[in-house]
């Protein structure tokens, strides 16, 4: 059952206990789970974060027999909810659907936290990691990423490309494109996906590292093209369309991850539960067709595979992050 923070006010000692000394293991362990649970999603209602936590949370309340209570904190890039979350007691009743481009703001672009680090966390379990389609504007002529790094290499200033935002996987993408590419860029970050979508369809930008639904309506139309996906494998969503490792660019890979974490020191005991649970809710076939509609596929990691899978995304990213001289939000 899912519940508005509203309606669970009587059971809001997930995050309102956020500073009760944290219980032994094996007490933790053996109390799981025992009382209303948290999914902290850390950005506002209707996003894909958002519909991962709730698809979780149901089949959570079905399984556990308790309630769980997805709740939105978001702000500051997602470090407030993230925030929130670290400090939780480590019991498995305070969730967290995080991010690749939270966890790195969180890491800093130095490798030095200048907030709170990813070892505040512990992975659970993998969610999805989507690739995203270079989408550029019929009117460029360009069809393959090498016929893209071509336009790059004589177009002058290089090619223009618009992002969600600075330090969006959407704008990181384009970086280690550009870098591996040894092309000129001109960044142009939006405040959000939609406006980008419309100045690329205008002229004014051209070309996009894009979640792939948000620019389906226009790629059917007509009005912008897909000339591959950023994925190191070929989605099974679009079969057809390549990987730009395939097409032109040896090598290249960037996908934008979602996964859920618990607070540090959760019991393994705890944390497989938890990965093992998600893992049923997301083979689910209605499950599958609602990740499929955000452009994505259920990919479920062991909590170990998926700690290692973190930790080197985000040393990658932000190898990129200073040698790009990169500014996150």
């Amino acid at each position: 059952m899912i519940l508005t923070r509203r309606m669970a006010l009587a059971g809001a000692a997930g995050l309102a206990g956020s500073l009760v000394p944290r219980a032994g293991a094996a007490e933790e362990m053996a109390g799981f789970p025992s009382r209303t649970a948290f999914i902290v999603v850390p950005f506002p209602p209707g996003g894909g974060t958002d519909v991962f936590g709730r698809l979780l949370a149901m089949h959570f309340g079905a399984a556990w027999r308790q309630n769980v209570v997805v709740e939105n904190r978001s702000g500051a890039g997602g470090r407030i909810g993230t925030q929130a979350v670290q400090r939780a007691p480590a019991d498995g009743h305070t969730l967290l659907i995080g991010t690749t481009g939270t966890l790195l703001a969180m890491a800093g672009p130095g490798g030095d936290p200048p907030f709170v680090s990813r070892d505040e966390l512990t992975p659970i379990t993998l969610i999805t990691a989507p690739g995203y389609v270079v989408t550029v504007a019929p009117s460029l002529g360009v069809r393959t990423v090498a016929e893209l790094i071509s336009e790059g290499r004589r177009r002058p200033g290089g090619l223009a490309f618009g992002s969600s935002g600075a330090g969006a996987v959407s704008h990181l993408a384009g970086e280690l494109f550009a870098a591996m590419a040894g092309i000129q860029t001109l960044h142009v970050p939006y405040r959000g996906t939609g406006p980008a979508v419309a100045d690329l369809q205008g002229g004014r930008i051209q070309v996009m590292f894009a979640p792939p639904q948000t620019v389906a309506g226009p790629v059917a139309a007509g009005q912008l093209r897909n000339i591959a996906i950023t994925s190191e494998r070929r989605s099974a969503l679009t079969p057809d369309l390549p990987t730009v490792a395939e097409s032109g660019l040896p090598g290249y890979a960037a996908v934008g991850w979602f996964g859920l974490f618990g607070p540090r020191g959760m019991p393994g005991a705890v944390a497989s539960r938890i990965h093992r649970d998600a893992a049923r809710a997301l083979e689910r076939p209605e499950n599958r067709e609602r990740l499929a509609a955000l452009g994505a596929e259920p990919e479920p990691m062991e909590p170990d595979a998926f700690a290692s899978h973190v930790d080197g995304d985000v040393a990658r990213w932000q190898r990129l992050v200073r040698e790009r001289r990169i500014q996150l939000e």
